[in-house]
């Protein structure tokens, strides 16, 4: 097969960030998030692209109300409280605010662009790494967001952990409920998964310099690598981060290193695997839209020059169960 470009995208509105980030502090990307997302099914549809929407089941209900009689028997049980997305549904004041959280009609825009999958990123955003969640609640959070899917007509095949924090021990539960594959990490140490009191300053800034400067190498695939074991392991090969003013004299840099990934993906039939958050692009919708376009627009020539081609994660999960078959 020729070089293959993938897309995916964690689609979680503020409960991605909450626990990080106060409402208030975040509100600009989530104002943004909307518009963001409209402008880059524009853009995919403009160029080819075929990408997997990650959703949080939190989203598929309308309001606060509808999600609650959908929870899941067993929740995790984080020895950090505040993790707790379930928990946080029953501290926060519910109010005008509901379209940071919930967001059924854009999951159904989505649907409507051709090549688009929705993929689940968990029910709640569940940590599978922190202390105190369980293999249990897990299954319980995941079924719930499968069962969340279904019920507007939509299998799951493809899954994203939050904040990449893949657990081995839990794969089979992939497999118990259908999903055929999940988006790994790149293999420098400083992207083993980890858990929130592991991302220290020196992780977190190692990852920052590596968007710019080659320290982790391309990270780049082989098909054979992705379907050696079930469910498929389809891995990150970079971060698209939001445009930064404060960073802005090293752009070029920061592009020069996911084109020569994505060159050497195409020359060589490799798979090149870009991801981002939809509310990255929201404080600045412009620049990082305009970033969007050049990467994509690089696509189209090495799709011309190569026969790279876009596919989303379920299908290339279908690719893989051929080869993993034979």
């Amino acid at each position: 097969m020729p070089g293959i470009f993938t897309v995916s995208l964690d689609l979680e509105l503020y409960w991605g960030v909450r626990d990080a980030r106060s409402l208030q502090d975040y509100e600009r990307n989530l104002r943004g998030e909307r518009e963001a997302i409209r402008g880059m099914l524009g853009l995919f549809e403009e160029h080819g692209i075929h990408a997997t929407w990650a959703t949080l089941g939190f989203l598929f209900f309308k309001n606060v109300e509808e999600l609650r009689q959908h929870l899941p028997d067993v929740l995790p049980d984080y020895r950090h409280g505040p993790l707790s997305s379930y928990r946080y549904i029953e501290d926060h004041a519910w109010g005008s605010d509901d379209h940071y959280h919930f967001a059924p009609e854009m999951i159904e825009l989505i649907r409507q662009y051709e090549g688009q999958e929705i993929g689940t990123h968990t029910f709640s955003h569940y940590y599978c790494l922190e202390d105190g969640q369980t293999i249990e609640s897990f299954r319980a959070d995941l079924r719930a967001a499968v069962d969340a899917a279904r019920a507007q007509g939509i299998p799951v095949a493809s899954l994203v952990f939050p904040r990449n924090q893949g657990n081995p021990d839990y794969l089979p539960v992939l497999e118990e409920l259908g999903i055929a594959c999940y988006r790994g990490n790149e293999s420098a140490p400083f992207y083993t998964p980890k858990n929130q009191r592991e991302q220290n300053l020196l992780v977190r800034a190692t990852r920052l310099i590596d968007a710019y400067v080659n320290l982790s190498g391309p990270n780049t695939y082989t098909l054979e690598e992705c379907a050696r074991t079930r469910p498929f392991n389809i891995p990150s090969s970079r971060f698209l981060r939001p445009y930064s003013h404060r960073l802005a004299p090293f752009e070029g840099l920061r592009m020069r290193r996911i084109k020569r990934a994505m060159e050497q993906a195409a020359a060589e039939n490799r798979l090149f695997h870009l991801w981002w958050h939809p509310h990255n692009f929201g404080a600045d919708i412009e620049r990082n839209l305009a970033c969007l376009r050049e990467v994509l627009g690089y696509y189209g020539h090495l799709r011309r020059v190569h026969g790279m081609q876009s596919l989303n994660m379920g299908e290339i999960a279908s690719v893989l169960e051929t080869m993993h078959a034979a």
